[in-house]
């Protein structure tokens, strides 16, 4: 089977779906793989590593697509990419389904299986395949050093012949990966930190962390069964703003990681909010590029309201794009590997397999994914 490795090309993506020792495993399995000239230089990875690894280096970016029986990505293809895609070849990368329609018709029309890096399940057993959380993870670690670069104070207490300096009060809003996170690196820094989450099974792990969790009395919340917390009603979102909002007000640092996966993420601080704080305050907004938890953040931006700091930076990991790299490589080698044929030297689309009839999107000209397929046929 020839496994080909792209460049990635969206505008200052640095991240990469394989690194040299990925590719030497690749090439253990029995694999042809092949790379295109330049594609690990984002993360600090050069031709020749993957040259020592076993790897082919390719000039054609067309023929790398053309040819290739497996497509190893970590962004979602471009239309005139699909077209040059042989029928029954798979692709392997993030797809955001839930919204990009036109691409599914089109990798469906194309005859090309589509596995999306997102739907992987959330089970025991497909921890090691789940590039959400790992690139989560590396997620919530930088947003507070993004906060504590813009903050014009010290996260940690100091004790000093000058004077005590009292810690930085940090809040968190959102306890899932990310959340977490963020938590044990505010923590490590020193400061003091509160976090809330609607799931209150995840109370546990934030005090574990060191953290205070925040009690607000919603109703009836939970969390789905890949472990995602459950939309809240318009009437708990409010309850949940009012009770949140004089913690708010009193820390210097807010992070917000709300993010409703296929859907836009509730407002959870809102203008008013914002002007609650005191100058100097930062807050970060993990959901800014899909439609924001914070009134007032910009995707991809830094902007002041009043003299407050909101940052909308999105793709996060990519500011730790080496390790990113690495344990997203990690991510897609561990999916390959539990599906491969030995015999065959290929990877086996199997429906009977426990993981891949959630994350496989098209198959064979037809859309397999059931949720996908509704999603398409209702919106016709």
């Amino acid at each position: 089977m020839r496994i080909a490795i792209p460049r990635e090309t969206h505008p200052g993506e640095n991240r990469v779906p394989v690194t040299p020792e990925v590719a030497k495993k690749l090439v253990r399995l029995g694999a042809e793989v092949e790379f295109e000239a330049g594609m690990g230089a984002g993360s600090g990875f050069a031709d020749q590593e993957y040259i020592d690894a076993g790897a082919t280096v390719s000039n054609d970016r067309e023929a790398l697509f053309r040819n290739a029986d497996l497509l190893l990505r970590l962004r979602k293809p471009q239309r005139d990419e699909v077209s040059l895609m042989k029928r029954g070849a798979i692709h392997i990368s993030y797809l955001d389904p839930f919204n990009e329609h036109d691409l599914v018709r089109a990798l469906q029309e194309q005859g090309v299986t589509a596995i999306s890096m997102e739907m992987i399940p959330r089970t025991t057993r497909s921890q090691k395949m789940d590039a959400l959380s790992s690139q989560a993870n590396l997620a919530g670690y930088v947003t507070v050093l993004l906060a504590a670069t813009h903050l014009p104070r010290i996260l940690p207490m100091m004790m000093t012949p000058a004077g005590t300096l009292k810690p930085a009060k940090v809040f968190i809003i959102g306890a899932g990966v990310a959340g977490l996170q963020a938590i044990a690196t505010a923590k490590r820094l020193g400061a003091k930190v509160t976090a809330f989450d609607t799931r209150p099974v995840v109370a546990e792990q934030v005090r574990s962390l060191g953290g205070t969790f925040l009690e607000i009395d919603l109703g009836e919340t939970g969390e789905t069964e890949g472990g995602y917390a459950k939309e809240l009603t318009p009437e708990q979102i409010e309850k949940q703003r009012q009770a949140q909002k004089e913690v708010i007000a009193n820390s210097d640092v807010v992070i917000t990681t709300a993010q409703v996966f296929g859907r836009k993420p509730p407002v959870l601080v809102t203008r008013d909010m914002v002007e609650g704080m005191q100058p100097g305050s930062v807050i970060v907004d993990m959901a800014a590029e899909t439609g924001g938890n914070v009134e007032g953040s910009v995707p991809n931006e830094t902007v002041d309201v009043n003299g407050v700091t909101i940052i909308g930076q999105g793709n996060l990991p990519n500011q730790v794009c080496r390790d990113a790299s690495q344990m997203y490589a990690s991510n897609v080698f561990n999916l390959v590997d539990d599906v491969w044929d030995k015999e065959a030297n290929s990877f086996k689309i199997d429906f009977d397999h426990d993981i891949l009839p959630g994350c496989v999107i098209t198959h064979d000209g037809q859309v397999t994914n059931e949720t996908i397929k509704n999603i398409l046929e209702g919106g016709n």
